[in-house]
């Protein structure tokens, strides 16, 4: 009975050793898009799991959604953020919908994600960065706007900024048109989003498309109107995975959601405003944050 009980503790030892070694021992591969959000979340995310252990190597800015699709679908990352809506529209090429609440939006790109390219979707943070439709807020004062029916009613009065896909996208200009029936009094094209701010500020136009975690937002105070009908799909953040790489170790998925736990909406303007406005380096900004939290050192 002594020797069962010496032979047990020692396998428990063992093992637990192992476990530790496989956690210090393994390498995460964390890549990101091209934005300075994915740069501060893929910082998030890398210096969250060194603080737990792992080995991480950063491969930051790969590119566009499709091109980090692929770098995480082939192996050359184990993960990088994403947002459930650009999963629904880029990826699976679906649409949106008043229905498509974010429950079922995530649980769709989950199933088709793990049945198609066997990745997953881990649980999403409190970050929705959907497109917003902004105005001044003297704009929504005197026009009385809150909803984007308010604003059909007062657009061809209007003029309209936003980026040069907005023209041609569902859940964009021609969505605005077929869901609220809004038309413009002038639609101006911007290539940069900073430019949509300086317009809309300079009051060159009256309504600007953005996206709810741009720092600008709160800083102009800016109104986000409602999008009351559902045209814009939830787009709500979180790590896209390789399924061999989080069932290798729970303690990768633990890590991930835990700092998705802690970011919503203005958290996230805020972190963004301090790399674009102060200039600060995104990797100084994530672990500033996370020690501030209690999860980095």
């Amino acid at each position: 009975m002594r020797l069962v009980r010496m032979l047990s503790a020692a396998a428990l030892t063992v093992a637990t050793l192992l476990g530790s070694y496989g956690a210090s021992a393994q390498t995460i591969k964390v890549g990101s898009k091209n934005f300075t959000e994915q740069f501060i979340v893929a910082e998030l995310y890398a210096a969250a799991l060194e603080a737990t252990g792992f080995k991480v190597e950063r491969k930051i800015n790969l590119g566009t959604t499709l091109i980090a699709h692929e770098a995480v679908r082939t192996g050359a990352i184990d993960l990088y953020p994403e947002y459930t809506g650009t999963g629904l529209n880029a990826v699976m090429k679906a649409d949106g919908g008043a229905d498509m609440t974010p429950d079922k939006v995530y649980d769709k790109v989950k199933n088709y994600y793990e049945k198609e390219f066997k990745l997953t979707w881990l649980k999403p943070s409190g970050v929705n960065n959907g497109y917003a439709m902004l105005v001044r807020p003297e704009t929504a004062r005197e026009m009385n706007l809150k909803t984007l029916s308010d604003l059909a009613k007062v657009s061809s009065r209007l003029k309209l900024g936003a980026g040069p896909e907005f023209a041609d996208r569902h859940d964009g200009l021609k969505g605005l048109k077929e869901v609220y029936g809004l038309e413009f009094a002038e639609f101006r094209q911007f290539a940069a989003l900073r430019l949509r701010y300086e317009a809309l500020t300079q009051k060159q136009i009256d309504v600007a498309n953005g996206f709810a975690t741009d720092w600008q937002i709160a800083a102009g105070k800016f109104t986000a109107l409602e999008d009351d009908k559902g045209l814009f799909p939830p787009y709500y953040l979180a790590p896209v995975v390789r399924l061999d790489t989080v069932n290798s170790n729970p303690k990768i998925g633990e890590t991930l959601e835990r700092v998705g736990d802690l970011l919503d909406n203005a958290i996230m303007q805020e972190l963004n405003r301090q790399v674009e406005v102060e200039k600060k380096e995104p990797r100084q900004v994530a672990s500033e944050f996370l020690k501030s939290k209690g999860v980095v050192r």
